[in-house]
Formats: structure tokens, C-alpha cells, sequence
């Protein structure tokens, strides 16, 4: 594996002139993408609804890589959409060609113990350089910890797992568990991996933000896949959110509260509606025939405030509601979340989640005591080409 990326780079290096990691800008479609770089349109078009439906989830702020060759032609594209899957789009004599294939990436899995200076936050993020992981433990310990107790010396403990691509973070990093003291006393969270939900050492749940179907649908058209590899057309697919089937200009509710931050056309979703929502998440509503009067970017609503009506716009066969929910930008099963109401585990699924609990605490515990400290240094993480020629 590592003779074949090394292979990679010296031939990306011999081949083309430079490789470019741009950023994705606001309001730019798959299409616009396309006609700005003089790569034909059909890549797009050829697709069907489905594949159309996944080109329309690249979000503004993303990092992609482009390779040029000797006459500043794009040779080569590599667009992450998810933390799976990306669109690779290539030229090879005269004819570009687009396919979706796996992100590659290591997973690092870490533990790192503090002694307050600042504030959790500050600290994390001045230990680690991952802002992101800041924020998901102050997320995961909002509604059960007041920070304003926190003094100078007291310990901070997490383990998670991270992402890591061409020597940088990717993605969301996972918090796995967690330890915090506050006046000496210890507050634990852990993830339970069957609910992706936040609990403490009692299997009560931290996570109390609860979502709702936005409306009555009839059939799931098509369900949430993030990478599946389709066994007849030999390619990989994904489809990062649900369609739910629904007569024409029924009625589409907010599945939950939150502020508007788009309202709008967006290339193969047609009209789509994103909400944003506490604790990093969002929803989005797609193939709209029309929204609520009133209703722009920036406005606020409630659960439960009719947002618009189910359409078939864009790239659609007939009327249906694709809903998508994200957490931090990572693409979440609506289904998985929806129907998640308890805030405590019971029976079975609380002895098996408690006996894992005891191990982790045992070992943020003992990491409290260790001199040496386990903080993820990307300069030993090695560095190669994602694109081959």
C-alpha cells in the first residue's frame, strides 16, 4: 500500500504541473462548476435522480483538489460530499468521465487529559488545534454541567476518534467519552453507539433534542444509504438523506426549531429550505413545490411551523419530500434520530451499555494520573498524493 501512494505522487508530480486545494464558494451548483472549467455538462445530466440528487449535496466551505496539466487544464477532481464518498471526475484523451469512490483516509483514535488554564473550550482547542472537537464537547456536556463552576486545576479527560486526510483533520471527530471535574466533583458523558446519543454514568441521556417526520407521507421511496457498493451497475452509491412519497401540495412542517439558512433553488434539489438547529444540526427539505409566504433567510420557527408543500422540482419523478439531517456537516440518518424519544436506557441495552461504561471510566480515570499527555501530533500522520494519473 505504501510503495503504490508513493508510485502515486511521483506520478502526479511528473504528469501535471500543480495540484490545487480550492474551497467550494457560497451558491455555487455542481453545474456552474462544470460550465466555469469548460467541462461538459452531460456528466451531470447523464446521471440519474438519484446520483443527481447526491451531486446536490457539495456544501460551500468544503476543500477540493484539482490537478492541472501542462497547458493549465483540469486533468483530474477529487470533491468530497460526505466523509465517505467523493465525485472524481478525470480527462483521459479528450473525454472526462465522472464516478463516485471512497475517501481515503486514517482514523486515529485518541486520549487526552488536561489541567484547566482557560476554559474547556479555550484548552481543547489550544491543545489539539481542532475546533471542532471544542465544540462537540461542549455540545455533548451543555445540559448537564455548569462551566461556570470550573476552577484552574481542575482535570478535563476525553477519548475520541479522528479523521485524517493528506495530513490534516477531515470530517467530525467523534467523542467516545468523556471526564470533567467541576469544585472536585466528576461529570462522565459516553456515546452510545446504538443511538449515537450522549448518556452519563447512570444511562440517563444528555441528549434531550428530539426531531419530527415533517409530514404524513405515504410510502420511503428511497432510503438513506451513505456508501453502498451496487452489486448490478458495479459502482458505488449514495443517497444522504430519505425521500418520502406524499401527494402534491401537502403540507411540509419544521421538524424541529431553528433559524432558516437557505430558501431557495439548489441544482438537482429544485426548491429546498435548510434549517439550522441547536447542538450543530441541520435539516433539509428538498423538492418543494412552494414555501409558506413569509418565510426568507434568517427567519426563525418552531416545531411544527409549516415551512411549504410537497413538490416535484428539480431533478424528480414524481412528488416527494427528500429529508435530509446533518450533524456538525455530517450526513445522519433521519430515521435513526426521529425516533429516538427515551432519556433513559432500561433492561438489556442498559447492562450492556453500563459494562462498557466501567471500562472507559476506569481508563479516563487512570489517564487523569498519567504525567504524560496523548494529544494527536498530525506532523507524525503521513503525508500523500489523493490523486493518481
Amino acid at each position: 500500500m505504501k510503495l503504490l501512494l508513493v508510485l502515486s505522487l511521483l506520478l502526479s508530480s511528473f504528469y501535471a504541473n500543480e495540484v490545487k486545494t480550492l474551497v467550494w464558494p457560497q451558491g455555487e451548483s455542481f453545474l456552474v462548476f462544470l460550465e466555469k472549467n469548460n467541462i461538459p455538462k452531460k456528466l451531470y445530466f447523464d446521471k440519474d435522480n438519484q446520483d443527481k440528487e447526491f451531486l446536490a449535496e457539495i456544501r460551500a466551505g468544503i476543500e477540493y483538489t484539482v490537478m492541472y496539466n501542462e497547458d493549465n487544464e483540469i486533468k483530474q477532481v477529487l470533491i468530497p460530499v460526505s466523509e465517505e464518498l467523493q465525485i472524481h471526475i478525470t480527462k483521459v484523451k479528450n473525454e472526462y468521465s465522472l464516478k463516485f469512490s471512497p475517501i481515503s483516509y486514517q482514523e486515529v483514535e485518541q486520549t487526552i487529559a488536561l489541567k484547566i488554564k482557560y476554559s474547556p473550550y479555550q484548552d481543547i482547542l489550544d491543545s489539539t488545534n481542532n475546533k471542532l472537537l471544542a465544540n462537540e464537547f461542549i455540545r455533548a456536556y451543555q445540559k448537564s454541567v455548569n462551566f461556570r463552576g470550573i476552577q484552574k486545576g481542575d482535570n478535563l479527560v476525553l477519548k475520541y476518534k479522528q479523521k485524517i486526510r493528506e495530513g490534516k483533520y477531515f470530517g467530525t471527530p467523534e467523542l467516545l467519552a468523556a471526564l470533567i471535574e467541576v469544585n472536585k466533583r466528576q461529570f462522565f458523558i459516553f456515546k452510545n453507539v446504538n443511538d449515537g446519543k450522549y448518556y452519563n454514568d447512570k444511562a440517563k441521556s444528555l441528549t434531550s433534542y428530539f426531531f419530527k417526520i415533517p409530514l404524513k407521507y405515504r410510502r420511503i421511496s428511497s432510503k438513506f444509504t451513505k456508501k453502498r457498493w451496487h452489486p448490478i451497475l458495479k459502482r458505488y452509491r449514495a443517497h444522504l438523506g430519505v425521500d418520502l412519497a406524499a401527494p402534491r401540495g401537502r403540507n411540509i412542517y419544521a421538524s424541529a426549531a431553528g433559524r432558516i439558512t437557505f430558501r431557495g433553488k439548489k441544482g438537482g434539489y429544485g426548491n429546498v429550505i435548510k434549517i439550522k438547529h441547536k447542538n450543530g444540526y441541520l435539516t433539509l427539505y428538498a423538492h418543494m413545490k412552494g414555501f409558506k409566504s413569509g418565510l426568507k433567510r434568517g427567519s426563525r420557527v418552531s416545531q411544527g411551523t409549516l415551512i411549504g408543500y410537497v413538490g416535484s422540482t428539480g431533478r424528480s419523478t414524481g412528488p416527494h419530500l427528500h429529508f435530509g439531517l446533518y450533524k456538525n456537516g455530517r450526513p445522519l440518518n433521519p430515521f435513526k434520530v426521529v425516533r429516538i424519544t427515551k432519556t433513559k436506557l432500561k433492561g438489556k441495552n442498559k447492562r450492556i451499555f453500563m459494562k462498557k461504561t466501567k471500562i472507559l471510566a476506569k481508563e479516563l480515570l487512570s489517564t487523569v494520573s498519567k504525567k504524560d499527555v496523548n494529544i494527536l501530533n498530525l506532523k507524525n500522520i503521513e503525508k500523500h498524493s489523493i490523486l493518481s494519473n
